[in-house]
C-alpha cells in the first residue's frame, strides 16, 4: 500500500456543541479504534483522547477520539487507492487504515471518519479494488465484459495487503463467469461469499446472431 501522512489532534470535547465547533474550524471528527488490548481492571491513567471500551472476558480495548482537518484527508477520501497511514497524534507515531467514513446525506458533507490502529502481526479486513487484466476470448467472440464487484474484502496482516486484486480474464468464455470462489492471491483471504460473482461475459445480440448463424 502507498503511505499517507496525517496529523491528527487527540479531542476530550465529544458533545454536539464540540463537535460543532470543529467543524466551524473546518476539523472532523474522528476515532481511532483498534488500538490497545488490555486486562481489566485497568488503573493506569488514559491519554488525553483515550477511552476505554469493555470487550470480553474481562479485557478492554482502548480506543482514541481525534480530530482531523478536512483539506488533509481529502486525497484519503475521493481515490479508490488505499493507504497505510502514518498518523500522528499530538506529536505520538501510530500506523492506520482508514475504515469508514460517514457522509451528510444532502450536503455530502464528511460527519466522520474511523480509522483502524494496525499493527504488522494482527490481520485485519479490509475493501481492496479489483483490477481486470487481460482481454477475454469471450469478448474476442463479440461478447461484453461486465465487472461485478469493484472491491473484495480481504484479511491479511496489513503490510500484505496489496493497493489492487489483479485478475486476469484472458481465458473467460462468452457467457462464462468468475466468482470469489474461482480467485486466489497469494497470503490472503477472500471474506466475500464464494459464489459471488466478480466479472462475467455476457452475451450481446450481436454475440447471440452470430452464434445462430454458425448452427444453421
Amino acid at each position: 500500500m502507498k503511505v499517507y501522512e496525517l496529523k491528527a489532534e487527540a479531542r476530550e470535547g465529544l458533545g454536539k456543541k464540540a463537535v460543532k465547533a470543529l467543524r466551524a474550524e473546518g476539523k472532523i471528527p474522528a476515532v481511532l479504534n483498534g488500538g490497545k488490548i488490555v486486562e481489566l481492571p485497568y488503573n493506569e491513567a488514559l491519554k488525553p483522547g483515550e477511552k476505554m471500551v469493555e470487550i470480553s472476558n474481562g479485557r478492554g480495548l482502548i480506543t482514541t477520539d481525534i480530530a482531523v482537518k478536512a483539506e488533509d484527508v481529502r486525497k484519503l477520501i475521493y481515490t479508490p487507492d488505499i493507504f497505510e497511514i502514518d498518523m500522528e497524534i499530538n506529536g505520538e507515531k501510530r500506523k492506520a487504515v482508514m475504515k469508514e467514513i460517514q457522509f451528510q446525506p444532502v450536503k455530502d458533507t464528511v460527519l466522520h471518519i474511523d480509522f483502524l490502529e494496525v499493527f504488522p502481526e494482527k490481520p485485519i479486513v479490509m475493501e481492496v479494488p479489483v483490477q481486470i487484466e487481460g482481454h477475454a476470448e469471450g469478448v474476442k467472440a463479440g461478447g461484453k465484459l461486465t465487472l461485478s464487484m469493484r472491491k473484495l474484502k480481504v484479511k491479511a496482516p496489513y503490510t500484505e495487503i496489496p493497493e489492487r486484486l489483479v485478475v486476469n480474464v484472458d481465458t473467460l468464455g462468452l457467457g462464462k463467469s468468475l466468482a470469489v470462489g474461482d480467485l486466489h492471491f497469494e497470503g490472503l483471504e477472500l471474506m466475500n461469499a464464494k459464489n459471488a460473482v466478480v466479472c462475467a461475459v455476457q452475451l450481446t445480440r450481436a454475440a447471440r446472431g452470430a452464434a445462430a448463424k454458425a448452427e444453421n
